[in-house]
């Protein structure tokens, strides 16, 4: 069942109105007519299966029927930060993280970053990466659509460290402690009521130099290996996000 999201305004009591481009989805790609059911999410507190009542130019006005649990988040929220990769690899990790439970998107600059970093393009791109998280957050049946901020520069981002209760540093040169070994303690040690903030902070193709290893752990961060492979950039996030929601449990028995 196709799923929408609408700003929390626009959620009644007895109806919620749907607008722009997703309207449009609706009405001429979905052929949606009166009386068919979709589910419509505030992306906050308020998710629901509701019926077209109405269907007018850039406007789909639904009539609530009942709310629906919202139950598909995972308990530990993971931040992705990825420094800024070639092409589209970050549309890339936004999409396929945003499916696997990731809750926000950090992209940054740092110092083996190859693509010119250019502002003046800023709002375009950060409006497109917002589009595709929220169009990957409805194909994932998400309750929330998950956050992309935009770029920082890497001391930016290493000032926010101390935001997060778990730290993770992605480094290719790790050879002694891997992601496993590092979460596995810090989910034992943790409270079963508190939901847990996380950070894994990936590389651009390059991957980091030392002097960011050490920064990064001057800062908090744990860094830690990912497997005896070389993953792409693109991959590594998703490797592991996917990783320590298994080991949460995220990927257990329901």
């Amino acid at each position: 069942m196709q799923r929408y999201f609408v700003n929390p305004e626009q959620f009644g009591a007895d109806t919620a109105v749907i607008c722009g481009e997703d309207a449009r989805h609706i009405a001429k790609v979905m052929r949606g007519k009166a009386g068919d059911k979709l589910i419509v999410s505030d992306g906050v507190q308020r998710e629901a299966l509701a019926e077209i009542s109405a269907i007018e130019i850039g406007e789909v006005t639904v009539h609530i029927l009942e709310p629906l649990a919202m139950s598909r988040e995972p308990r530990l929220k993971i931040t992705v930060a990825q420094s800024l990769p070639k092409g589209d690899k970050l549309e890339t990790v936004i999409q396929k993280c945003t499916e696997i439970g990731a809750v926000a998107f950090a992209p940054f600059l740092s110092e083996r970053t190859i693509v010119q970093y250019d502002e003046r393009k800023e709002g375009k791109r950060l409006e497109r990466w917002r589009k595709i998280c929220k169009e990957a957050a409805e194909q994932a049946h998400r309750n929330i659509v998950p956050e992309v901020h935009a770029p920082v520069s890497w001391k930016q981002l290493l000032a926010g460290f101390g935001e997060y209760d778990a730290v993770y540093f992605c480094y290719e040169k790790e050879e002694g402690l891997q992601l496993r070994s590092a979460v596995a303690p810090w989910l034992a040690g943790l409270k079963s009521e508190a939901p847990g903030k996380v950070l894994v902070v990936v590389g651009p193709e390059g991957g980091f130099s030392e002097a960011e290893c050490a920064a990064a752990e001057a800062a908090g961060a744990v860094s830690v290996g990912l497997g005896k492979r070389i993953l792409r950039c693109e991959t590594a996030g998703m490797v592991a996000a996917a990783c320590i929601l298994y080991e949460s449990g995220e990927m257990g028995e329901a």
